[in-house]
């Protein structure tokens, strides 16, 4: 894979573990401190995105998760606002 991506990761603490994702990919890993939760994230997205390229479908996997090349780089899309709902009561 000759192009850059630029993603976004979310963590999250669940127990001991510490879980991360990149929910536009659906990626996702988990490690016993943030630094292994972070390293095993970006671990598992170079073998995602390396499988999709070597089949040929990157592009559309990309375009699909919302994300847009610019020159040599995939950048994610870039929310106008972000909040946290409630819907019951």
């Amino acid at each position: 894979m000759r192009q850059k991506v630029i993603y976004r990761a979310e963590f999250f603490r669940e127990g001991d573990l510490y879980v991360s994702v990149v929910p536009e990919l659906n990626v996702s890993s988990y490690g016993n401190s943030l630094d292994e939760a972070r390293t095993s994230l970006q671990e598992a997205v170079e073998a995602f995105l390396e499988e999709y390229d070597r089949m040929g479908a990157l592009e559309e996997v990309m375009e699909e998760a919302g994300f847009v090349l610019h020159g040599d780089t995939w950048l994610p899309r870039q929310p106008v606002a972000a909040e946290l709902m409630t819907v019951g009561q």
